[in-house]
């Protein structure tokens, strides 16, 4: 005899539920009623017998009641779910391998290392608020006149991601790069360039071919020297201030970036830890800006380098 619907008791003994879950399904609104026995009670449908499996599936992964509501009642899909947990799972794991990190760092010290560790680490167990501090604090010192896309590129140097896979070297430098922007007085990494700012798409489309041309020549291990990332540095300044580029032009443009060179040891080192929290990725600007000034010099003796 076929049997169309089913009762509580028949659900569980079915499924092997216990019949308090089976009911309390059912209460949450996961199980379709499909019927009524003249006694009231309520009866289910096959379809029932798929939701419990689906359900039994989803708690297998921990996956909370309400979210399973959601699913069942087509509040979301199943891809959204899976999508959605596995980002939060993604989001877990990379807070695990901080406090690893972290614990790790601490352990391979003691006494005063220690505690100064602790301290600077406290500040990024938080990892989207540690973030967004880096993010506010290079939005605020940036020049407000560089063209929006210069600037996105800047604040994403400055303010990289934690690196999701860290060790103790890449914790501690993530975690000092925020020790040194709450320095009072941590010097700014640009200065307003009035004479640039005349013309400052331009002028920052022309600098970014001379860095990715630095960039380049960096990762090539050439020396300082005459030739394209150089001459980019030198056309942009000097279209900037209406000028041709000279050899005149280029000794004032050399003395204006020596004195400009003197950078904050404490923001030659922020970079520095950029380079390490980043492994590498992004260009130490410090080490850049030396190597045109270097290169800049020499194209003035007309030396080539070997």
């Amino acid at each position: 005899m076929t049997q169309d619907t089913w009762s509580i008791g028949e659900l569980a003994a079915g499924t092997g539920l216990p019949v308090k879950t089976v009911r309390y399904y059912s209460d949450s609104g996961l199980l379709p009623v499909a019927a009524r026995s003249s006694g009231g009670h309520r009866r289910y449908g096959p379809e029932a017998w798929e939701r419990i499996r689906l359900i039994r599936r989803l708690r297998a992964l921990e996956t909370p009641i309400a979210t399973i509501t959601q699913v069942v009642t087509g509040e979301r899909t199943l891809d959204e779910l899976v999508s959605a947990e596995l980002g939060a799972v993604q989001e877990r794991l990379t807070e695990l391998r901080w406090r690893e990190a972290t614990l790790k760092a601490l352990d391979d010290c003691e006494g005063e290392e220690r505690l100064r560790r602790l301290e600077i680490l406290s500040r990024v167990q938080r990892l989207p608020e540690a973030r967004r501090t880096l993010t506010d604090h290079w939005y605020r010192e940036l020049s407000a006149a560089m063209p929006p896309r210069r600037l996105d590129t800047m604040i994403a140097m400055l303010a990289p991601a934690p690196p999701q896979d860290p060790v103790p070297a890449t914790a501690l430098a993530y975690a000092e790069m925020h020790l040194l922007i709450a320095t009072p007085s941590f010097t700014r990494w640009t200065q307003d360039h009035d004479e640039e700012m005349r013309d400052g798409p331009a002028f920052y489309a022309e600098i970014d071919e001379a860095a990715a041309l630095t960039v380049a020549a960096l990762a090539q291990g050439l020396p300082p020297g005459p030739g394209p990332a150089v001459d980019a540095f030198a056309s942009a300044h000097a279209r900037a201030r209406r000028e041709s580029d000279t050899p005149a032009f280029r000794t004032h443009l050399h003395g204006l970036v020596t004195r400009s060179s003197g950078f904050d040891p404490r923001l030659e080192r922020y970079w520095s830890l950029v380079g390490t929290a980043t492994c590498g990725r992004i260009l130490n600007m410090t080490v850049a800006h030396r190597w045109l000034t270097e290169g800049l010099a020499l194209s003035l003796t007309g030396i080539t380098p070997s």
